[in-house]
């Protein structure tokens, strides 16, 4: 929780990470890939506030303690969502599991929520292994990495349709989040294969399916905000657009929110700190006080209220996984209904 001016805000952080990156984990063979990618990670700490950058042995293995410390007793996160990222090519146990985030999850039950993934390139393997998790975890929602290597293949499509077994087997088990990311790369990651153009595609054809496109696109902002907003069950992910943005690039910040709000809408964004890239503290503080700016390059944008951040720090994301808010925390009917699938206003917003 988070209180501001008499406001309170229920916060929902929905993109986590308990990694493993050091080197006792890295893959022989695959060290410069192990390592140049946990290096290309620490750099983007880097866009942060410089107190909370952290040395690179700490950011390749941090404790169950600095995650407590962090997230919940600093961080003002009530729940937390793990979203796992696997890449077992370079991490001998993975990056970021399901199996391991969940080890916290039981501790943490009230606290903290872990997502599955599944990579098509699996086949009959893949979807066996995705039931199994879906009813030992009991998953809501899965993490896609679209740019993830695999036997010397670097990357997949959405629109495959291997793609679109898995997604009516997420159907067929109740799961119905599925975060996708699609935004900046990571080296050595290639950059076309995190490309937003397979979303719309998808999105229509699982309508009952709720797609969350994690760093927005980013560099693609028009791309993404075009194509959310036809979609009516795609959602806009603020991991990196928060974290990476609000402090070391203020005026594109500013104009990539712009962009959202007046496009996408405060009811179909979520935010999203990336811990560890970046530590919750500063993000949740720094949203909160944030206003865009009064000159006339941003005039043509919505403005956002302390509703609409109540909305995108914490209620979008507990309506999408059915997170039971105290009623302190929400807001009246009048602002609208967290998470609703209707287009942004853009005729009143303009």
């Amino acid at each position: 929780m988070y209180s501001h001016n008499g406001d309170n805000f229920f916060v929902v952080d929905g993109h986590l990470h308990f990694w493993d990156a050091s080197p006792a984990n890295w893959v022989t063979g695959q060290e410069q890939y192990a390592k140049g990618w946990i290096e290309c990670f620490h750099a983007y700490m880097g866009l942060g506030p410089a107190e909370t950058h952290w040395p690179l042995e700490k950011f390749q293995k941090y404790s169950e303690d600095d995650f407590v410390k962090d997230v919940f007793e600093d961080g003002y996160v009530d729940v937390g969502i793990f979203q796992s990222t696997y890449l077992k090519e370079w991490y001998r146990d993975g990056f970021n599991t399901l199996e391991k985030n969940a080890e916290l999850v039981e501790k943490y039950p009230d606290r903290l929520i872990a997502n599955g993934r599944w990579d098509p390139r699996e086949g009959e393997a893949g979807l066996k292994q995705l039931e199994e998790d879906a009813k030992r975890y009991n998953l809501q929602g899965v993490k896609l990495y679209t740019a993830e290597w695999y036997q010397g293949s670097r990357g997949w499509s959405l629109k495959s349709p291997e793609s679109q077994r898995f997604l009516e087997k997420c159907q067929e088990l109740g799961i119905k989040n599925i975060h996708v990311h699609k935004g900046p790369t990571i080296w050595p990651l290639d950059k076309d294969a995190f490309d937003v153009s397979d979303v719309d595609y998808v999105a229509t054809n699982f309508p009952a399916l709720n797609f969350i496109v994690e760093h927005v696109g980013l560099p693609r902002i028009e791309d993404f905000c075009f194509m959310a907003t036809q979609e009516p069950n795609v959602y806009a992910g603020l991991a990196v657009v928060i974290g990476g943005l609000m402090h070391a690039r203020p005026r594109f910040f500013a104009k990539v929110m712009g962009e959202l709000l007046f496009w996408v809408g405060e009811d179909k964004m979520l935010w999203a700190s990336d811990y560890a890239i970046w530590e919750p503290r500063w993000q949740v503080e720094g949203f909160v006080d944030w206003t865009s700016p009064d000159d006339a390059e941003f005039s043509d944008y919505p403005r956002l209220d302390t509703n609409g951040k109540k909305k995108i720090l914490g209620l979008n994301a507990a309506k999408l996984y059915g997170i039971d808010v105290p009623e302190e925390f929400q807001i009246p009917d009048e602002a609208g209904e967290p998470a609703a699938r209707e287009d942004a206003q853009l005729v009143d917003s303009a």
